[in-house]
């Protein structure tokens, strides 16, 4: 074999090339077709190879691909900026561009504390997240994250921010209704606040669904309201973190809709270029930017690439094409189909401990024991073993962490293309169907020998 000078994620694995895409289909080189269930890491989000996608790219690239933002603009990046306005909840009107999600929610980490300074608070300069929580590999994104497998090799450069619990209703112990879980998850954020105190703390950090690190763990529609009324009421800034769930994923253009909260600050990406550039955002609130307009009048940060025209123009299509064909409504009726199919295969699994998610964002939990919701053991790798057989049937899905830990728990998440019609997703569960049979036989083989 010819060596590769390519550092992958698992260095002596051997992967298979991808020639081309079509819609949400991928095909490698041996011509054996993929249906892209995860839209790759949730981004790829209108599908593979849209003509009017690459049109608008290729148009761009003849006129000019890259100016440096510290010495012009351009009237496409304006057009974006407008456009994320016009969609976007509340006074979310001013965009920070950049080029992933980490580092999108680390440009609204300071954005934060910078808005604190400007009005004279310098010591407000800490965030809370949430356990079972990511936002991003960057070093500031990585201390907002309660992802333990991600943090644990970088812990002591960390800062120690995550503190409190994300809602996790399937795995309450002491069997609270649900607005009784709420008003612990409230309470539990207050008397954070109180310990850290108050004039301490800059922002509350939040996904509106939790992804890679609790596979879609999807909160009650008066759980973000109690949180943010307890951020108002200490003059904490709330920072929504939509990488995962904003533009159409969930079956409303932001997640955040779903629950009636317009966030301060909010951290877009992924879908906002569905993978064919990269490109994110920080979304800023007119309250956020008032200090800084009259104060200094610069936001500190930026990089390279911050709103190259190249990129801008790719997600100014990306964007009015998720309008012009309606995907947002696609995402919350085909989300709903593929949720019912997927509680189908439940019922009769003896593996899946929980269906959850809104759109087309759904995630499923694996465990042992379903009336005791045990996980299983880590060594059995169950996740991975998941994935692994969706692989061989030409079904990508996307590994989560679970469990009542955030750490050895087993879940994936299940997040086609917006463009996936109701006979592809009979197709996407069939395949996940196969896939969950074989690997449910192998691990009750295997319990039962022990």
């Amino acid at each position: 074999m010819t060596r590769t000078y390519l550092i992958k994620p698992v260095l002596d694995h051997k992967y298979s090339f991808i020639t081309h895409g079509e819609g949400i289909y991928l095909y490698d080189e041996q011509g054996k077709q993929y249906i892209d269930g995860s839209s790759g890491a949730v981004t790829a989000s209108i599908g593979h190879g849209v003509q009017e996608i690459t049109d608008a790219m290729k148009e761009q690239s003849e006129k000019v691909s890259f100016v440096y933002r510290s010495q012009f603009s351009t009237e496409v990046a304006e057009q974006l900026a407008k456009k994320i306005s016009q969609i976007s909840p509340g006074d979310l009107n001013w965009s920070f561009f950049v080029n992933s999600g980490s580092e999108a929610t680390e440009m609204a980490m300071k954005i934060a504390i910078q808005y604190w300074q400007e009005k004279g608070m310098n010591t407000k300069n800490k965030i809370i997240s949430r356990w079972m929580s990511y936002h991003g590999m960057t070093m500031g994104a990585l201390s907002m994250s309660g992802h333990i497998q991600r943090r644990e090799r970088f812990e002591l450069m960390l800062e120690n921010y995550p503190s409190v619990s994300a809602p996790y209703y399937y795995r309450d112990v002491n069997y609270r209704t649900i607005e009784e879980c709420d008003d612990y998850y409230a309470q539990e954020l207050e008397k954070e606040i109180l310990r850290v105190g108050k004039d301490h703390i800059a922002a509350f950090i939040a996904e509106p669904m939790v992804g890679a690190a609790g596979g879609a763990l999807t909160p009650s529609n008066g759980y973000f309201q109690k949180i943010k009324s307890v951020c108002d009421e200490y003059n904490i800034l709330f920072i929504a973190d939509e990488v995962m769930t904003g533009l159409g994923r969930t079956g409303k253009m932001f997640g955040m809709e779903h629950f009636d909260v317009t966030p301060d600050i909010m951290a877009i990406g992924k879908g906002m270029s569905a993978g064919y550039t990269p490109m994110a955002a920080t979304v800023v609130s007119e309250k956020v930017m008032e200090p800084i307009r009259s104060g200094s009048k610069v936001v500190m940060g930026g990089h390279t690439f911050s709103a190259n025209p190249q990129s801008a123009a790719t997600s100014l299509a990306v964007l009015n094409y998720i309008e012009k064909h309606h995907l947002v409504e696609n995402s919350a009726r085909q989300g709903a189909y593929l949720k019912e199919k997927i509680n189908e295969l439940a019922e009769e699994s003896e593996i899946i401990g929980d269906v959850r998610g809104k759109g087309l964002f759904v995630g499923v939990e694996f465990v042992e024991d379903k009336l005791t919701k045990k996980s299983f053991e880590s060594r059995l790798n169950v996740a991975n073993k998941i994935v692994e057989a969706n692989f061989e049937q030409g079904l990508l899905v996307y590994p989560a962490n679970a469990g009542a830990d955030g750490l050895t728990g087993d879940a994936v998440i299940l997040s086609p293309p917006l463009t996936i019609t109701m006979e592809e997703v009979d197709e996407l569960v069939k395949r996940f169907g196969v896939a969950l049979e074989k690997i449910e036989q192998e691990l009750l083989g295997t319990l039962s020998k022990n």
